[in-house]
């Protein structure tokens, strides 16, 4: 073999061992145990550490070494051991024992596990181990103690778990109730307690207080006393003292008081002599007094009667001004109403000229109207009349006989209208024909009427009502005038 061969196979050698190597090491991470069994009787276990496997002669597999963590609760209510049907919820936190042998156990149990279904393979076990321990504790105990009754479900399920190769690392009670609601009469009992004893305490702590306060009140009133004491002890030395200095200023003053009325006695004999001497200069004083004021008041008199005589003069001359000034003004005030007077006067008088005029005015206009109106209503009753006068000419015989024919029922129920207005009828007849007489005058009206309908109007009835009989028709005997064969005609058409 040459060198280049052997350099190839070297190469490939390398690569092969390199790939081996790469293919085999293995390295754990703190949270997982790998376990490589396979060759050896006892399984390899790496944590946190590399090993080598050989490939297709050993296998790989994984334990969850982290915190899990496991819901336990109370499906139905577990008696306690005072019997009352309590429901518990609590939280266990566990793990696989961090050790080789821990490892294997948990390896033969729960090899290749996620954390959730290590919890739900364990939650059976605990969930039986904490009913056990709350079949021993009462209900108080498990509200008070909650610790201890954790502490002791985990004392109680750690020997099932170490079998599992698992290790609890703590339990916690998450709450405890009760159907019945005999946790919240405990609490309502504990907190009338404690409202109880708070109670007394601050009862208590009032009297406390009180009786200090009655202690300080007693000990201030009697300082107080004491002071008041002092105080009073001062004011009965202070009194007799200025009684002392009194006496001897009222001492004092009595005798000044004596040498000031003598004094007084002496310079009182000096002011009378003075006062009588006063009293004389006095009065020749006002003599002289007197007599300077009557020539004043004679001066001022005589100044006063002349002051009087020129405004009385004054005034006289004011008054005859203002007098005249007043007439003036009254002369002006007379014409200026005179001139007002005037010309109201004229005005009600083109006022009353006027209210002549449209007076006369509008009786003009009524009357013209009037005659109009007059002069209008004869023209159109004149047009009436000749419009009247025109149609009855253009009325022929047959239209007059037209028009009797249409109110001869009126004529007929006129006639017989007095007869049909009899309600009674006594007959004294000695033929025996009364009734007979009696309606035989209707024809007689008939006839008259008839009678003077023709001598109004030339037109004969009975000629007409003649000519639409059967025996006109066929003999043609009744010879009609020339009115009556118009009326005939007109009927006819």
């Amino acid at each position: 073999m040459d060198a280049a061969t052997i350099a190839l196979i070297s190469m490939a050698a390398v690569a092969l061992l390199a790939i081996f190597v790469f293919i085999s090491y293995v390295k754990a991470p703190p949270s997982f145990a790998y376990i490589i069994s396979g060759l050896s009787k006892e399984p390899r276990v790496l944590i946190g550490s590399g090993g080598f496997r050989v490939p297709f002669f050993e296998r790989l597999d994984k334990v969850y070494l982290g915190q899990i963590t496991v819901d336990i609760k109370t499906e139905e209510s577990v008696p306690t051991n005072d019997f009352i049907n309590v429901d518990v919820d609590a939280v266990a936190k566990i793990r696989v024992t961090p050790n080789p042998e821990g490892t294997r156990l948990a390896a033969k149990n729960f090899l290749n596990m996620t954390p959730a279904e290590i919890a739900y393979q364990l939650q059976d076990s605990l969930q039986g181990n904490m009913r056990e321990i709350i079949g021993t504790l009462d209900l108080r105990s498990l509200n008070t103690d909650r610790d201890g009754f954790s502490d002791e479900v985990m004392s109680k399920a750690q020997p099932d778990m170490a079998k599992l190769g698992i290790e609890i690392i703590s339990c916690n009670i998450q709450n405890v109730t009760d159907r019945e609601g005999l946790i919240h009469d405990l609490g309502a009992d504990n907190t009338a307690k404690i409202k109880k004893d708070a109670s007394i305490n601050r009862a208590n702590a009032e009297r406390d207080v009180k009786i200090q306060v009655a202690h300080a009140d007693k000990d201030a009133n009697d300082a107080r006393v004491d002071a008041d004491t002092a105080i009073a002890i001062k004011n009965n030395d202070l009194a007799l003292k200025r009684a002392a200095l009194k006496r001897e200023a009222d001492t004092a003053q009595a005798d000044a008081d004596a040498a000031y009325a003598i004094q007084q006695q002496e310079q009182q004999k000096t002011i009378n002599i003075k006062t009588v001497e006063a009293e004389i200069e006095k009065t020749k004083r006002e003599q002289i007094l007197s007599r300077e004021q009557i020539e004043i008041k004679q001066n001022l008199l005589s100044a006063e009667i002349e002051k009087k005589a020129d405004a009385e003069k004054y005034q006289v001359e004011i008054n005859a001004q203002a007098d005249l000034e007043q007439r003036k003004r009254v002369a002006e005030a007379q014409k200026y109403e005179a001139e007002q007077r005037a010309l109201a006067q004229n005005a009600e008088s083109d006022a009353a000229r006027y209210r002549l005029e449209q007076e006369a005015i509008g009786i003009k206009a009524k009357g013209e109207a009037e005659a109009y109106a007059i002069q209008k209503k004869g023209e159109a009753e004149a047009l009436a009349m000749d419009k009247k006068a025109e149609a009855y000419k253009k009325y022929n015989s047959a239209a007059v006989a037209q028009m009797m024919i249409e109110v001869l029922p009126q004529i007929v129920e006129n006639v017989a209208k007095p007869i049909s207005a009899i309600k009674d009828v006594n007959i004294y007849s000695g033929d025996g024909n009364g009734i007979s007489a009696m309606s035989g005058n209707v024809p007689v009206a008939i006839k008259q009427a008839f009678d003077v309908l023709k001598s109004a109007t030339g037109v004969d009835m009975a000629d007409i009502m003649r000519a639409g009989s059967i025996e006109a028709k066929t003999t043609r005997n009744i010879n009609l005038n020339a009115e009556a064969q118009d009326v005939v005609d007109g009927l006819k058409d």
